[in-house]
């Protein structure tokens, strides 16, 4: 029942679950983490191993970070608690698969936006209430933050894969 279709949820079928198969190979792809050849496609959520996604010399990663966008196509945002108590930039919309289950839910760590300097960004508007899509493409690195939810992958029409990065994840 992804993006906005009215449909019987008793009725849910195989192909309504493309965001679903995305997260759930993006999660084996993690749980792999090992090194291999360099694919054709440097963007595709589906390319194996971890670490070939942008940057395929990068032999270390242990995170497929992607973005959710909405039926509207705007990304998904999600607060996380961050360390500084002095400023604002509590907002992502870059997350790690951690699980998946029943089906279609999965818990997500929201990740901290950083730029190439790993200073953080922040990606609301000036008066803090939407996201700021220039600033997107501030975002060069990615830092774990302690925050996970926990969302209905099928509420959502389209997943883009960011980086493989290595965030020293505990699993």
């Amino acid at each position: 029942m992804g993006c906005g279709r009215i449909e019987d949820i008793t009725h849910s079928k195989k192909e309504d679950q493309c965001i679903c198969d995305v997260v759930r190979a993006i999660k084996d792809i993690q749980d792999q983490a090992v090194s291999d050849e360099c694919p054709a496609c440097p963007t595709n959520c589906f390319l194996e191993p971890l670490g070939g996604l942008v940057s395929p010399s990068r032999n270390r990663a242990d995170t497929r970070v992607f973005m959710l966008l909405t039926k509207d196509g705007t990304p998904f945002k999600a607060f996380f608690r961050d360390n500084d108590v002095c400023d604002h930039d509590c907002v992502s919309v870059f997350f790690r698969v951690e699980d998946i289950f029943d089906g279609c839910c999965a818990t997500l760590r929201v990740l901290e936006p950083l730029d190439a300097h790993r200073k953080e960004v922040d990606l609301l508007n000036e008066d803090g209430t939407k996201i700021n899509l220039r600033k997107l493409c501030k975002v060069r690195n990615f830092d774990s933050t302690g925050s996970c939810i926990t969302v209905d992958l099928n509420c959502f029409c389209a997943i883009e894969c960011v980086a493989d990065v290595f965030l020293d994840v505990c699993e």
